[in-house]
């Protein structure tokens, strides 16, 4: 059985290793965009406290089911580029 010490610096340099690489998952365009979905939202709850019984629904279902998930798993083009773009020689 491996010895507590190696397991704790193995977690610690697998750690170090993700964290390096690694820029921050979200950008200005998903904060924006889960931003518009919470409007959405917010917009359904409000005219479901007004009464309509079609456009609540429309409103939030659009909001929870497409755009915060979208929100949520967007990634923009220059983060699936730069990892392509490594040097030849």
């Amino acid at each position: 059985m491996a010895k507590p010490e190696a397991k704790i610096v193995a977690r610690a340099k697998t750690a170090q290793s993700k964290s390096k690489g690694e820029a921050l998952p979200f950008t200005k365009k998903n904060y924006y965009l889960l931003m518009a979905g919470l409007a959405v939202i917010i917009l359904g709850f409000v005219s479901l406290g007004m009464g309509s019984i079609t456009l609540a629904p429309i409103l939030l279902v659009l909001g929870y089911c497409v755009i915060v998930p979208v929100a949520i798993l967007y990634r923009g083009s220059e983060s699936a580029s730069a990892g392509q773009d490594t040097p030849t020689e």
